[in-house]
């Protein structure tokens, strides 16, 4: 079953991240970032009306592998990236600072997310547009996670590697069978 899900959730973020890898790397998965975040400035992209989120609680919607309510866990987030192994999967709740947005592709929208003090302590974030709009994030939003983190440091299959070698995906609604996400960008949550 944990492989199915791991299927099921790679398959929507496989298109999107081989196309952030072939926009980002200059031929190989350790090479620095060498294009400018795409950001957009303005309110073209700024969307349908969000539902604003509580402050301060724990949001019972992003519900952990066991169904309870998940605290914020940067901390484990950052030991799963440099512990696990390659396309290891956990439910997570992240919060942070955007550091990077890369451009839409395939219906989804993606950033990166920085959630600690070190340099490499960024998570690729993934959106899917196709379960609800969100706006293009800008470097420097506030922004909380909740989904499928899943360690991605090198190829699995046909999937590259994430430039931040990890992400969270599932951050939307979810039709029946898998527990659903949100992203909460500047307390707005989608």
């Amino acid at each position: 079953m944990k492989i199915n899900l791991l299927a099921k959730g790679l398959f929507f973020s496989s298109v999107l991240l081989a196309a952030t890898v072939q926009a980002k790397f200059s031929g190989h998965p350790g090479a620095p970032r060498s294009q400018p975040p795409a950001n957009s400035v303005g309110s073209q992209n700024r969307g349908p009306s969000p539902i604003t989120a509580p402050s301060g609680s724990v949001d019972e919607t992003c519900l952990g592998g066991n169904n309870q309510p998940l605290e914020i866990i940067n901390d484990q987030v950052l030991k799963w990236k440099v512990s696990t192994s390659n396309a290891f999967m956990a439910r997570a709740r992240i919060s942070g600072t955007v550091d990077n947005v890369f451009p839409d592709h395939s219906g989804h929208r993606h950033f990166s997310l920085k959630i600690g003090p070190q340099a490499t302590d960024h998570i690729e974030v993934i959106y899917n547009l196709s379960f609800g709009q969100m706006p293009t994030a800008n470097v420097g939003d506030n922004a909380e996670a909740c989904g499928d983190y899943i360690t991605s440091i090198a190829q699995t299959g046909s999937y590259p590697p994430s430039p931040d070698g990890a992400i969270i995906h599932w951050v939307h609604r979810s039709p029946r069978g898998h527990l659903p996400g949100y992203v909460i960008l500047n307390g707005n949550k989608y």
